[in-house]
């Protein structure tokens, strides 16, 4: 439905936005001015220590100048509440008192159908519901036994029978006034083309109801009771109401949960995402069996920035997970993503549950991948990468896929991180076949070198680490990166073949740019991307790394960028400090008749020196602090520096 520009208007003239995004966000008491309309808060749209979220109720719009969310009313709960922009206009209108118009004739016949419809399934579960309870439902409740499901559970999702009889939906519908036409339409009853009666599309199966997001039966599948049954499972047809590409299962229950925890899980099937919900997790959804779609995607970002995705650990879940990876990257943003979590083999959600309990099931979706790990594993794993061809053919693989992303950041991100990994994994290769042909292969490149004297070994050494973890800071902060008067030489050299991986490689494959990078490029890179595991042996938090993360625990919680952002640029401060350092001693060190000028740039230097100096002390101080909220109960992360400019 179309709304005039003049009853949105009216809708926030009535409704102050502060009133609406108060609900979700605790108002900073130091900033915020509630006689002007000026409001701070930290943001609910990602994570912050200081607020940044401000929000104008004279103009009606918000803004983080974190994150750069922005949007007015009916924005504020499409983004945190997953609403539909007809469903918040609707809510805002009734809490605004303003009446919102008819629909148009054709609109307003289009939802009467719907509405119809949806009355002859809401007819459907009732008599599934019924039957389920009765006499023939015995088979269908000793298969809900068999699978733990409760009563309570049972009544929750209104889960039902279908008998194995021809036509009794058919029969109960028709004595309720329902036509023939409706059912069809509904999907509830087939109608042969030749001419012989129609009959149930249900029989002999448990039924579950597919609800749309307004929490109305617009849909059902069905799990066959005949072991010999097939299919097993069986879902209503495309109708008005249901659109298998475009819904998604348990969806209207769990968009409050998922948007409290900040999180969903994805499954599989229906009855997976039941028994997760019973045990306890309560944004779960599933994809009703089909192939991710673009609207499906997009939905589910509605719920979580990084859905999980939990596939079986079988041949055909690791498929599944690729196909989706296909269609997920072309839609990639800012700030969404998803995550792949591969249960152990042979079980599905509903198996390890009951194996191992709720906590057993979060421990695997601890352990999920992001996408870009996911997609680095599928193309590496089946490589051959013994010829210069084959070689190419692996980043031609890796090129086209990331040439299907349309959002520019996200795709260039992505170009710089599959260069790195590229590099370091032909490097590697060519080592290994060095080295088990007896050559010498690049032996400046295997030592591991030890941290000479120098107070800022430790923070340019992490510098370059977050350069390659995060290549977004390197793209953006490029000018400032390669100005660094780095104090090792090995740094600096690796610093500049960075910023010409990053700015010279656009029409270079990497295949042929590896070999021309300095040896010394692989002491770092080795260093910062191999993977070993952690010292009890399980996994580290993500593929390589591991010095990195060895410098930086923090990491191994994942943190928000945006203070990892800030870590960064605090580096980027400590280190251009102590070349302000090194030029005023430079300068002191000088003849011992200081003429007026050198006075006066000496003087100049040690004040911008006491400046900086007061500022990252203060930025040390406030990351510190963000730092604890950070860190886990269990003490993760614990093993920080104190001193983050310092790190070594």
């Amino acid at each position: 439905m179309r709304f005039d520009n003049r009853l949105l208007d009216e809708i926030r003239a009535r409704l102050n936005l502060s009133d609406i995004v108060g609900r979700r966000v605790t108002w900073d008491r130091r900033k915020t001015q509630p006689g002007k309309g000026d409001f701070w808060a930290c943001c609910p749209f990602h994570q912050e220590k200081s607020p940044s979220f401000h929000v104008d109720d004279r103009r009606g719009r918000y803004k983080c100048f974190g994150c750069g969310a922005s949007g007015d009313h009916f924005r504020f709960l499409t983004d945190t509440e997953g609403l539909s922009f007809p469903e918040a206009v609707e809510r805002l209108a009734g809490q605004a008192g303003v009446a919102l118009p008819a629909p148009d004739p054709q609109a307003a016949r289009r939802e009467r159908k719907r509405a119809s419809l949806a009355e002859v399934c809401e007819m459907a579960a009732r008599f599934f519901q019924m039957d389920f309870a009765g006499p023939r439902g015995e088979v269908a409740r000793a298969y809900a036994a068999r699978r733990n499901l409760s009563p309570a559970t049972l009544q929750e999702f209104r889960v039902g029978f279908a008998p194995e009889s021809r036509d009794a939906l058919k029969r109960h519908l028709t004595a309720q006034g329902v036509d023939e036409a409706a059912m069809v339409e509904a999907g509830l009853v087939i109608k042969p083309d030749d001419g012989r009666p129609s009959y149930d599309r249900f029989r002999g199966r448990l039924m579950i109801p597919i609800h749309d997001e307004r929490g109305r039966v617009v849909a059902f599948g069905g799990r066959t009771l005949d072991p010999n049954g097939q299919p097993k499972y069986l879902n209503s047809p495309e109708t008005p109401l249901f659109h298998k590409g475009v819904m998604l299962f348990n969806v209207h229950r769990a968009r409050e949960p998922a948007f409290k925890a900040g999180q969903a899980v994805v499954v599989e099937g229906y009855l997976d995402a039941i028994a997760l919900w019973q045990a306890g997790l309560k944004h779960v959804v599933a994809t009703l069996g089909t192939a991710f779609t673009e609207d499906q995607i997009i939905r589910l970002w509605k719920l979580a920035p990084e859905p999980v995705v939990c596939f079986d650990g079988d041949a055909a879940g690791v498929a599944a997970a690729h196909r989706a990876i296909d269609r997920i990257f072309p839609v990639l943003r800012s700030g969404c993503s998803f995550q792949f979590c591969f249960l152990p083999d042979g079980q599905d959600p509903d198996d390890l549950i009951r194996a191992r309990g709720l906590a057993g099931f979060l421990e695997e979706v601890r352990r999920a991948q992001p996408l870009s790990e996911a997609v680095w594993e599928r193309e590496v794993s089946v490589a051959s990468l013994d010829t210069p061809e084959r070689k190419a053919a692996l980043e031609k693989r890796f090129e086209d896929l990331i040439a299907t992303i349309r959002d520019e950041r996200v795709r260039r991100r992505y170009q710089l991180d599959i260069r790195f990994r590229l590099s370091n994994l032909f490097f590697e290769r060519a080592r290994r076949s060095g080295a088990a042909a007896g050559a010498a292969a690049r032996p400046a490149a295997l030592a591991r070198v030890s941290a000479p004297e120098g107070p800022m070994f430790g923070t340019e050494r992490l510098v370059c680490g977050l350069c390659v973890r995060y290549p977004d800071l390197l793209d953006r902060h490029i000018e400032r990166i390669a100005a660094l008067g780095f104090a090792d030489e090995l740094h600096a050299r690796f610093r500049d073949e960075l910023c010409r991986v990053a700015t010279d490689l656009d029409a270079t494959s990497v295949a042929d740019f590896f070999e021309s990078l300095d040896e010394r490029f692989y002491q770092i890179l080795s260093e910062v991307m191999a993977a070993k595991p952690e010292s009890n042996g399980s996994p580290p938090a993500r593929a390589g790394f591991s010095d990195l993360l060895q410098r930086f625990p923090l990491l191994r919680n994942d943190p928000p960028e945006d203070f990892v952002e800030a870590v960064f640029l605090h580096f980027l401060d400590g280190l251009e400090l102590r070349a302000l350092e090194r030029e005023l001693q430079q300068e002191l060190g000088g003849e011992d008749d200081v003429d007026e000028e050198a006075w006066n740039r000496i003087r100049g230097l040690s004040q911008d020196l006491a400046r900086r100096r007061e500022e990252c002390a203060r930025e040390e101080a406030a990351l510190a602090e963000w730092a604890k909220k950070l860190r886990s109960p269990q003490g993760v992360g614990a093993t920080a520096p104190d001193s983050l400019v310092s790190a070594s």
